[in-house]
């Protein structure tokens, strides 16, 4: 399921050995495969070819150009959450027509350029949004295409930042009042397509139950609003879990027996695809899934380099020119990413229990607590798995420290997807 893997002793992404570039282009480092968001586009795809899928890739996952880019080639739509995410959509050669805005707070500028540019759908998330859409697309003199978020009140069962889908998260509109909003803008809001109906419960999710729960509510709801209001399609969202935890283990079996971050079996996208398929197809609409996480977290890793070891009277300490600023999702989430080597571990070499820690003044800025890990020594490369998604696009230069250089690898060759920041860069505009 990813193409990351040990050769003569020696992690490489498909072809191309992560120690080599990290000599050329220095640490932290981004590395991307282009073979894995491509198998992982094409197996989504593929597991739902009974419906009218379209798959709109969730950008924030991870917004740059050249995974845009890719992605588009492929057939990729896009599901965007702000002005930023729809000019690199239209900067990576993708089409906005192909575009659902969502987001609970998008600006009149934001939504004004959307309109201009032709995007498919607005994923409106209150009822002041949706008048306040009328009222531009009046402005502007084009129609605006929307489609509510309807809040089925159900628990994914992840963690609290990343749910979504229950009645005290601040996404979507309760399910008792959806109706009620579709009438609404049929009686007063001549400047708005009611387009569709969209819903999304939450990330990282592992079992087919919170979804299967969610489309039962939702789909009779759906199929009314056919009826009624003509619309043409239902978004599932996206929310479907990666492997976190033995992200290096080798081949789809082994791949998809290991152990979530949530602790459970992952959803495999059989079971996914079909649970909902029976549900879903009857409806005759569109279906549109917006994965991010899913296609791209397993498409990448974080390259690091020992600065220091530290050796205290309760912990033994691994100190990282990476830090939270660059990959945060443990310091927020308390999410946990595999930590390996770069230079393989030998046969019989001896662990040792460390913290992962990064340069940066937090005593939240580790990657790991009380892991046991291969003996590492100053100046060895470690990979963190799994950092192709949230990983970059939630970065920031906190402390005045640059960011890193993104790495695309496609087979063989090796292309810089974005050039590390300089200290010039750090105060350009100041």
């Amino acid at each position: 399921m990813h193409s990351f893997h040990y050769r003569d002793g020696s992690l490489h992404c498909e072809e191309v050995d992560l120690s080599t570039l990290a000599e050329r282009h220095g640490t932290p480092l981004y590395v991307y495969s282009a073979a894995t968001l491509r198998d992982h586009y094409r197996r989504l795809k593929g597991a739902f070819s009974e419906l009218d899928l379209h798959i709109a890739y969730a950008v924030k996952a991870n917004s740059n150009l050249s995974v845009l880019r890719l992605l588009a080639a492929e057939g990729a739509d896009f599901d965007i959450v702000s002005g930023g995410e729809l000019f690199r959509v239209v900067k990576a050669g993708g089409d906005p027509g192909g575009c659902t805005f969502a987001g609970v707070g998008k600006t009149r500028s934001e939504i004004v350029y959307a309109l201009q540019s032709g995007i498919y759908c607005f994923n409106v998330e209150s009822e002041a949004e949706l008048r306040f859409i009328n009222e531009l697309a009046r402005e502007v003199g084009t129609p605006a295409h929307c489609a509510v978020r309807v809040n089925p009140n159900v628990d994914a069962g992840t963690h609290k930042y990343i749910s979504t889908g229950k009645s005290e998260n601040k996404f979507g509109v309760d399910f008792q009042n959806i109706q009620g909003l579709y009438d609404t803008a049929a009686a007063e809001l001549p400047h708005v397509v009611m387009r569709g109906l969209q819903m999304h419960i939450g990330s990282q999710l592992t079992s087919a139950k919170p979804f299967i729960e969610a489309v039962e509510k939702v789909a009779p709801l759906a199929a009314e609003l056919k009826a009624k209001h003509g619309i043409e399609f239902l978004s599932i969202g996206g929310g479907v879990g990666i492997v976190y935890r033995d992200s290096l283990a080798s081949g789809d079996e082994a791949w998809w027996s290991k152990q979530s971050e949530g602790g459970e079996a992952p959803l495999t996208l059989e079971e996914y695809a079909s649970a909902l398929t029976p549900l879903l197809k009857p409806l005759g609409l569109r279906i549109l899934l917006e994965p991010g996480r899913f296609i791209a977290g397993n498409a990448g890793v974080l390259v690091s380099r020992v600065l220091y070891k530290k050796h205290g009277s309760a912990k033994t300490f691994a100190i990282v020119d990476a830090g939270m600023g660059d990959l945060i999702r443990p310091a927020l989430y308390q999410g946990h990413h595999d930590i390996v080597p770069v230079r393989e571990a030998e046969a019989g070499a001896g662990a040792e229990t460390v913290d992962v820690v990064g340069p940066i003044c937090e005593s939240g800025d580790f990657f790991a607590q009380d892991r046991d890990l291969p003996k590492l020594e100053q100046g060895d490369l470690i990979a963190l798995m799994s950092a192709g998604a949230y990983g970059f696009v939630m970065a920031s230069n906190y402390n005045s420290r640059p960011m890193p250089a993104e790495i695309l690898v496609d087979g063989e060759e090796a292309k810089v997807a974005r050039e590390r920041q300089s200290y010039e860069d750090l105060v350009a505009g100041e």
